[in-house]
């Protein structure tokens, strides 16, 4: 008799909400999975912005204690900016950690999506200047005096490549359309903890045409955990930053993949 499907909580990206997911979310449902996905309050219109990763770690803390305390078994699906909320957010909550305690339920796997999967005592700006880009930040987004920040060209640096067409281009429309300013301070926000380092399954899906989060970044972000003993499975995905809206079937894929190795 097949497992059940795990539920998902599906931690987003800056300048995104939830309903930016829909197109992935759908097809996540029409796979048989429960999916949650909680809005960040970091993203936000609210000038000055008044939230930030902190915020944002104990929204994602709080909604998966209740997850698991109904006994989920839970994958993680983390998208950009959302894997350095998930990283600080989930540690403690492993499977095999509330297994030890006596308790149902738990964090059964890390996926990240083009995220940030980073140390303790660091943040996404760290990575930006280990490669020495910081520079080319103005060039990218557009910070305002209160930090909050909009993609320069959305469609480009963000979104990337699609499927031409008319029907295609008003989609993307729709799409960029939907995304909301987001507190720019979230990026030199250092997290205190590292959800990756537990006993815990980590996949990462590599978007490799990714132009917010280089593939190079993603590369050496695997190479970090694995230096620091973690077993990291990756998936390749050829696309930009947004595979949930580009290459959807290709995430639910990769997903089903990581749920077949859960069950192994």
């Amino acid at each position: 008799m097949a497992s059940p499907k795990p539920t998902i909580l599906f931690i987003h990206g800056g300048w995104h909400t939830p309903a930016t997911y829909s197109k992935l979310t759908s097809a996540l449902e029409s796979a048989g999975y429960t999916v949650h996905l909680p809005p960040l309050p970091s993203v936000s219109p609210t000038r000055p912005p008044t939230a930030n990763l902190a915020t944002d770690t104990a929204i994602i803390r709080a909604y998966a204690e209740d997850l698991l305390a109904a006994g989920h078994t839970v994958l993680a699906i983390m998208h950009s900016y959302g894997g350095q909320v998930g990283t600080n957010a989930l540690c403690g909550l492993s499977s095999a950690a509330r297994a030890a305690q006596g308790l149902r339920g738990g964090i059964a796997h890390l996926m990240y999506v083009a995220a940030f999967a980073l140390p303790e005592a660091t943040c996404m700006i760290d990575k930006v200047r280990e490669f020495g880009h910081e520079e080319l930040l103005p060039l990218a987004f557009d910070f305002a005096d209160d930090m909050s920040v909009v993609s320069r060209d959305a469609k480009t640096l963000l979104v990337g490549p699609v499927t031409a067409g008319d029907e295609a281009e008003a989609e993307l429309e729709a799409y960029v359309g939907g995304l909301v300013r987001w507190n720019g301070q979230c990026m030199y926000d250092k997290i205190e903890r590292c959800a990756w380092r537990e006993d815990v399954g980590v996949t990462y899906v590599h978007c490799t045409r990714d132009m917010t989060v280089p593939f190079d970044y993603q590369k050496s972000m695997v190479e970090g955990m694995r230096a620091a003993g973690r077993e990291v499975r990756t998936v390749e995905v050829e696309t930009g930053h947004c595979p949930n809206f580009t290459k959807t079937a290709e995430v639910v894929r990769a997903v089903e993949g990581v749920v077949r190795k859960m069950g192994e």
